[in-house]
């Protein structure tokens, strides 16, 4: 009797510590976080890693309210009707509390009505567009769900090429004619024209400006029109369409014009690989590296790569303080209810990955010194990737393509 007694005891010393060591959860259902993302690319892949990553920690140390986060994917893809067919699907079906997600501004602008009505909380971490969080400012009441996390707006992105345009390629590199190339994309319909007048007005030489249809596989008459063009530098935006193709074009036709801009399959951590080192001196557009641009990055992104293999592409970043920010928000409210939550997340000011996070009366993610902004980043020898702008965060010099540096 007594062995069986020192038995028991030992075995509920045993039970006790195995519960002091893991969060104990309120016998409440876990708040619900819906994820609609594009599942087969690596912005999608990246967004439900990072968000399956915040929620771990935040479980691990007693979740929110007593209650556990979950996550629950839907595959939007980069078609308005899917994406709708998402929204539906974690709303009605899955009954999410949050949405955090998003990657193409078309289809995002398609889901709009359908989160309003819903009146589910949506903070995008992937499309740019103005036109999404426009929406809140114009009809407060009925889009005051919408919020945008990251990146910063295509606006903004446009303010920062303009900075590099001006900033490093005339006054550092006395480049003064560039030529413009982008997708046929919302995104990108909305940001060439304030690039294109930016550049104009601090006195560069635009030579041309064109879109091209996402589909394009044959860019070699572009590169013509360029060359042709006599432009110095080639800015280059695109996100939807073949990255890979295109660098791998321009560097097989050794075109004589040194390319850089916002593309985004290229910030890939893979990327320099996947086309044989051929974007060797492409300049890159990115929102976060692993530098110390706040105290988290770099332990973020370490453990990032240390679970999944690979460095996160920006909606990863976006998606890990969509998290954070909106469990902040929900403690401070000491509520899920999507109105005093909206309250509190217009209140954020959280330091993230890429620099701290503040909302502006659109609910758009702010831009400037120690918010969020676009750093450029040039592939080099070896998959190596510098920052060679904004000046005070340069990591090494820019280089010209191999085939002009002579």
């Amino acid at each position: 009797m007594n062995s069986f007694m020192r038995l028991l005891a030992a075995a509920s010393i045993v039970s006790a510590g195995t519960l002091a060591s893991a969060p104990v959860f309120a016998q409440q259902a876990p708040i619900k976080i819906g994820v609609p993302t594009s599942i087969q690319l690596q912005v999608g892949r990246d967004t439900q890693n990072a968000v399956k990553l915040a929620i771990e920690e935040i479980n691990g140390k007693g979740g929110v309210l007593g209650r556990k986060l979950e996550m629950v994917v839907a595959d939007e893809t980069e078609n308005p009707e899917q994406g709708i067919a998402a929204i539906k699907k974690l709303t009605a079906d899955d009954k999410v509390n949050v949405l955090i997600g998003g990657y193409t501004s078309g289809v995002t602008l398609a889901q709009l009505p359908h989160i309003s009505a819903a009146k589910t909380i949506y903070i995008g971490v992937g499309a740019a567009s103005p036109a999404i969080t426009a929406k809140v400012k114009a009809d407060y009441n009925n889009y005051k769900y919408i919020f945008r996390a990251f990146p910063i707006n295509a606006a903004h992105q446009a303010r920062a090429l303009v900075d590099f345009i001006n900033g490093k390629l005339k006054g550092e590199m006395k480049l003064t004619k560039i030529a413009i190339v982008g997708e046929n994309a919302k995104w990108v319909q909305d940001l060439v024209p304030i690039l294109k007048k930016g550049a104009t007005d601090g006195g560069t030489d635009v030579r041309m400006a064109e879109f091209f249809d996402t589909s394009t596989s044959d860019f070699s008459p572009l590169f013509a029109k360029v060359k042709e063009s006599g432009a110095q530098y080639l800015i280059v935006i695109l996100s939807h369409a073949s990255s890979d193709i295109f660098v791998k074009q321009w560097h097989d036709a050794q075109v004589p014009v040194p390319i850089g801009g916002i593309d985004v399959k290229s910030q890939d951590a893979d990327f320099f690989t996947r086309v044989g080192g051929k974007a060797n001196a492409e300049t890159v557009g990115l929102f976060a590296i692993r530098a110390a641009l706040t105290e988290k990055t770099i332990p973020f992104w370490d453990e990032f790569v240390k679970r999944y293999g690979t460095a996160p592409v920006y909606t990863g970043v976006g998606a890990y303080d969509a998290v954070y920010v909106y469990a902040d928000a929900v403690k401070r409210a000491n509520s899920i209810e999507p109105d005093a939550v909206i309250k509190e997340l217009e209140k954020t000011d959280h330091t993230g990955i890429a620099g701290k996070m503040v909302f502006d009366e659109m609910h758009d993610v702010k831009t400037g010194p120690g918010l969020q902004n676009l750093l450029f980043v040039q592939w080099q020898k070896d998959g190596q990737r510098v920052v060679v702008w904004p000046k005070e965060a340069e990591t090494g010099k820019m280089i010209p393509p191999p085939w002009m540096s002579n």
